[in-house]
């Protein structure tokens, strides 16, 4: 296990024109995303997608902080998001797929509401997503790019990521600052490749990359 060099120094985003900065967003990427923040708002007062806190921290808690994965895998072109629940990173990434030949995601959430505001938010804006309520374990799908935020503990996240990572796929898993206990934890589980990328959008924050995933091991 090991952490990786920072790729570059942590972008302080505060609002929508810092993070149009921070990504090179264009003015229809920025206005989709404002359309998604609506809706946000809007669904969050009838159900629990995020902290009603973290909304007016939106363009960097959410919006840049998936951002950022963009540029750990600039070639990929399918993505799974796993327990998608809000859509971050996954409408996210989206919407800066949208229009790009060969891009897709894939939103995998298990509760049936939440995957109706996803579905909601996809249709609205035309996006190149599919919605899949099902338990991410269960499906079998050919991706580039397993991703999630704030879904499990990675030994959990590990096990519903297990098929992508069988079939090639990387992780790309958004963690917090417990990481080190996180990982250390997983190792009692599983017999895996990976290491930690700092966050670009919050100091404390780690990206695990998981590029090999062995048999559980038994505890």
């Amino acid at each position: 296990m090991s952490v990786a060099a920072r790729p570059e120094p942590p972008v302080l985003v505060t609002d929508r024109a810092s993070f149009a900065e921070a990504t090179g967003a264009t003015p229809e990427q920025l206005a989709d995303l404002d359309r998604f923040l609506e809706m946000l708002t809007a669904g969050n007062e009838v159900m629990n997608l995020v902290g009603p806190k973290t909304i007016p921290e939106f363009w960097n808690r959410h919006a840049w902080d998936s951002a950022q994965l963009l540029r750990l895998a600039p070639d990929a072109k399918v993505w799974a998001d796993l327990g998608a629940g809000a859509g971050f990173p996954g409408l996210v990434l989206a919407i800066f797929f949208k229009g790009q030949d060969g891009f897709h995601v894939h939103l995998v959430e298990s509760m049936a509401k939440r995957c109706r505001f996803l579905a909601q938010v996809v249709d609205e804006l035309g996006l190149p997503a599919t919605v899949h309520n099902e338990r991410a374990e269960n499906l079998q799908l050919a991706v580039d790019i397993v991703t999630a935020r704030a879904c499990a503990p990675l030994h959990r996240l590990l096990g519903y990521a297990r098929p992508y990572l069988k079939s090639g796929a990387v992780g790309l898993f958004l963690k917090g600052q417990d990481v080190a206990s996180d990982l250390e934890e997983a190792t009692k589980y599983w017999d895996y490749e990976a290491d930690v990328v700092p966050s670009l959008s919050d100091e404390r924050g780690r990206i695990v990359r998981v590029r090999r995933l062995g048999r559980a091991r038994k505890v």
